[in-house]
């Protein structure tokens, strides 16, 4: 009788330390097998149940071994932040026996003085895992490379079942708002789970007495290539559908969000002649009429600027391209009643004959919509002699209009006027070409892609990487930073993020309806670099040497062109570290 009230009462006890939670819905997509068959079982041995600490957003922790000991557990996180900052951190939880139902929710936050900031400046994102590989041959051939399961998938479900013996980060984002209070706040994270004893863990966040501009005002100059293309499909929605246009604002909402300031469009057939999973779709229409002449249907190309200008982004305009890849285009023909496809090779007759009409009367269009100040047309890595002849005609046609190039063979050393030049990583501007273009308000930028090895965002990449992105655009002296896709998805991205010849997770940042570590991290690293911008102005404005001589020290460092000595990760945060005290 003794031995089952000791049972009875110990079961009680148990279910007291339970709060009792509805009953929702957990079921979310199935993620990819991790293909490695090593048997970790010696490290769960020492695990007991259900356990939670806070971690490194520095680091991917592996979904099949255990994170941390005991002894390296962490129940307090304290973070600074600006006023409008968004500050991350990372939850971990790890369990020997399966654990479902886990949820996560914070109290308001609260100053000594009683004053609150409502719970709701936080959430949580449940950190899932893809298939990746690693650098290899960067671009080319990856066949002989090695399968990675590697966290990265930020999904915004309520809640998450967890199978025995695994891992399950949570990433944790902090909006901190333009209008608070400074002062020291805290909260707790409660961490519920269906029969597991509820977990408190603590949270302090210092606001500091400076505020960050709202995205669409930060001066850094970030262009990431939209794809409207995969986004369709992905949802198996018809392209420029309603149901089309409404999935697109929540991926490009992201995208402003992070400070984005150039809309990537289209002028007529695939400019990269279908290096993606998904091929361009139109987004003006050449129509070669029945008398000879031409008509263009611009409807989709001026619905999805707007859409991204009343999303914020609204600096430039960049079109591809007066040059596609393989110089064709195509139209359809009133007469024979089909599309033509022609090569139409730059300093050709066909290109003269075909891009002179269309250029004239893209001029006039953008002329009336107001947009022609801020519309390039863009170039992606193209010879010298070919630029020389589209230029010719550009200048010759519509020399309203602006020129950007993304530029990996210093044609700019020829055409310093470019309204907006990249340069790949490594591929520096000369000191006086750059110092023109600063003072000409011109766009000077930099970007990486497949052959990149460091820095970069790959799914492999160490995740600061992407920090590291913009404090070397600020060392450098650039505007921005470009990347060649922003979420050109393969077939299925949140199973695998391989595509191709190009290295894992190279065609996206972010996954459908989803963020990622990669992409939070680079938006960090941009809030950064506006911190730096603003800091160097209140120094220079107040004469404060000694601070902007120590600003600036640390900034320098970053100035290098290839992988530092020091562990990546090291060197952002001790920067970081010098950037908080000089916010103080």
């Amino acid at each position: 009788m003794k031995a089952f009230l000791s049972i009875f009462l110990f079961a009680i006890l148990i279910v007291s330390c339970c709060d009792s939670r509805p009953v929702i819905n957990c079921e979310t997509y199935q993620e990819a097998i991790d293909p490695d068959s090593t048997d970790y079982s010696s490290e769960w041995n020492g695990v007991k149940g259900f356990n939670a600490s806070f971690g490194s957003t520095n680091i991917r922790y592996e979904k099949s071994r255990v994170p941390l000991d005991n002894e390296q557990k962490i129940s307090e996180w304290s973070g600074s932040a600006w006023k409008g900052e968004c500050l991350s951190a990372m939850l971990l939880l790890w369990s020997s026996e399966k654990v479902q139902q886990i949820e996560c929710e914070f109290s308001d936050f609260e100053r000594e003085d009683g004053r609150t900031l409502d719970s709701n400046i936080a959430n949580g994102s449940f950190v899932r895992y893809t298939i990746s590989d690693s650098f290899g041959p960067g671009c080319g051939d990856r066949e002989d490379l090695a399968p990675v399961l590697v966290a990265d998938v930020l999904d915004t479900i309520p809640c998450i079942d967890m199978d025995a013996k695994t891992t399950r980060p949570v990433w944790l984002s902090f909006n901190i708002p333009a209008d608070a209070t400074s002062g020291v706040y805290k909260s707790t994270l409660k961490i519920y789970a269906k029969n597991q004893r509820t977990q408190t863990l603590n949270v302090s966040i210092e606001i500091l007495d400076h505020t960050l501009p709202r995205p669409p005002d930060w001066k850094f100059h970030l262009d990431l290539w939209q794809h409207p293309t995969a986004v369709a499909r992905v949802n198996d929605v018809e392209v420029w559908s309603e149901e089309h246009w409404e999935l697109l604002e929540k991926p490009m909402e992201m995208l402003a969000n992070a400070g984005q300031k150039v809309i990537t469009a289209t002028l007529n057939k695939e400019p990269w002649n279908n290096q993606c999973y998904d091929a361009y779709a139109d987004m003006i229409l050449w129509t070669k009429t029945a008398d000879g002449g031409w008509r263009y249907d611009y409807a989709v190309f001026d619905r999805w600027v707007s859409m991204m200008m009343g999303l914020g982004v609204k600096s430039m305009i960049n079109c591809y391209s007066l040059v596609p890849w393989n110089n064709e285009i195509h139209y359809y023909d009133e007469t024979v009643g089909e599309l033509i496809n022609i090569s139409a090779v730059p300093g050709s007759n066909e290109f003269v004959e075909l891009w002179t009409p269309f250029l004239k009367d893209f001029k006039r269009h953008l002329n009336e919509k107001g947009w022609l100040e801020i519309t390039n047309i863009a170039m992606d890595e193209r010879a010298p002699d070919v630029m020389k002849a589209a230029l010719g005609l550009l200048k010759e046609v519509a020399p309203e209009l602006g020129v950007a190039l993304a530029d990996n063979k210093k044609s700019y050393r020829e055409y310093p006027w470019l309204k907006d030049i990249c340069v790949s990583f490594g591929s520096t501007f000369d000191e006086a070409d750059l110092q023109y273009r600063k003072d000409n308000n011109l766009i000077s930028t930099y970007y990486t892609y497949c052959a990149t090895e460091f820095p970069n965002v790959f799914t492999f990449s160490d995740p600061s990487e992407a920090v590291y992105i913009s404090w070397y655009a600020m060392a450098g002296g650039y505007d921005g930073y470009l990347r060649w896709a922003y979420n050109s998805w393969n077939e299925n991205p949140l199973f695998d993020s391989r595509f191709s010849t190009w290295a894992a997770g190279d065609s996206f940042i972010v996954y459908p309806g989803r963020s990622s570590i990669r992409f939070e991290r680079l938006r960090e690293g941009i809030q950064d670099a506006e911190k730096i911008r603003i800091l160097r102005e209140l120094f220079i404005k107040n004469s404060d040497t000694a601070k902007l001589n120590e600003l600036n020290g640390e900034v320098a460092k970053f100035n290098i062109h290839e992988k530092p000595s020091v562990p990546c990760a090291q060197m952002i945060d001790n920067a970081k570290r010098v950037l908080d005290k000089l916010s103080r």
